[in-house]
């Protein structure tokens, strides 16, 4: 335990914050013992901080989730069933499925992060969302102290959105999960434009599809080792057939995803490209140039000066689209 421990370290937009007390779990028993001695302490549980922006100090408990191990439960000739603890780094546990030519989450490579933040996000890139391979996960109830486990249709899984987020926010921690892989037969996922180049190819594999996958990240999305940030920060909108038929008629080439006859949903980037001029700046914080859905810190701004900047951004698109960006970072 440490007490007024900097989270500077501990988050990708590198912004200086801190914590009263700070713990680092690395098993379960250790989290159960730190929860009953700190019953009426506020909390807050940190993976890989690759989706959280501080915005002042935390006055509670900081649990650092850093659980380590991946065990194979069950398989058959078709499939595999892991267990993932919730502290793994989640590309690394996808390249240990692409090398055991594991398929379902390869379209899911390079999402920075740890395994047990993915259910509550319902993480997902290119065509593919955690749900389309979850099983269930296990918790421990922060009150009670009792392991809980959540199958897929107990965790209300939406679009970047879970029970997780709703009524179990701040009721539980997530100590494991448990995916459904493939073993033969994988049903690659080529919807994403990006990846149709893939189709015509006579031998596709988990690894093709997951090496084509960094490529174009790389080339999309800044490393947080280098530039803070924390990915995309704002969810692309859905929204109704009055407004989309509105925007279609002014704007051709807005890209969108038919979600239903009245439900649509918008490219965020795109809102953010025709709303403002590229390479939008004010002081340290700015939007990424290869990707306006990434907001970056170039220099040492604090989480406060990156909030307001965000919140820029929703003012101006709001007013230009009728539309509001929703944060897909949590701001704390």
């Amino acid at each position: 335990m440490y007490l007024n421990k900097s989270l500077k370290s501990f988050n990708s937009f590198g912004v200086e914050s801190s914590a009263a007390k700070y713990v680092r779990i690395e098993n379960i028993e250790q989290l159960k013992k730190i929860l009953n001695n700190n019953k009426k302490v506020k909390k807050i549980v940190l993976g890989g901080g690759s989706n959280i922006l501080f915005t002042k100090k935390f006055n509670g408990l900081c649990i650092h989730m850093q659980n380590k191990g991946i065990e194979i439960k069950s398989e058959t000739e078709n499939y595999v069933v892991v267990e993932i603890n919730s502290g793994e780094n989640w590309h690394n546990f996808v390249m240990w499925c692409v090398k055991k030519d594991f398929g379902g989450v390869e379209n899911l490579v390079l999402i920075p992060g740890c395994v047990g933040a993915a259910p509550i996000q319902n993480i997902g890139a290119y065509g593919v969302e955690l749900k389309d391979v979850f099983e269930s996960c296990k918790t421990i109830n922060l009150e009670t102290l009792k392991t809980e486990k959540y199958k897929i249709e107990d965790c209300k899984f939406g679009y970047r959105d879970s029970i997780f987020k709703g009524m179990l926010k701040n009721k539980v921690v997530i100590t494991s999960i448990q995916l459904k892989l493939s073993k033969v037969n994988h049903k690659f996922n080529l919807s994403y434009k990006s990846l149709n180049k893939l189709n015509g190819l006579k031998k596709l594999s988990i690894k093709k599809i997951a090496q084509t996958i960094i490529k174009i990240r790389n080339s999309k999305l800044p490393d947080p080792k280098k530039i803070g940030n924390a990915g995309s920060f704002f969810k692309n909108p859905i929204i109704d057939k009055t407004l989309f038929d509105k925007l279609h008629k002014n704007y051709k080439s807005i890209p969108f995803v038919k979600l239903t006859n009245v439900k649509f949903k918008i490219s965020a980037a795109w809102l953010i490209e025709n709303t403002l001029k590229k390479n939008y700046k004010k002081g340290d914080v700015g939007i990424y140039k290869n990707q306006p859905l990434v907001i970056v810190n170039y220099g040492d701004a604090g989480g406060k000066e990156i909030m307001n900047f965000a919140k820029d951004i929703q003012k101006k698109v709001k007013k230009k689209f009728e539309i509001k960006l929703i944060n897909e970072v949590v701001i704390h």
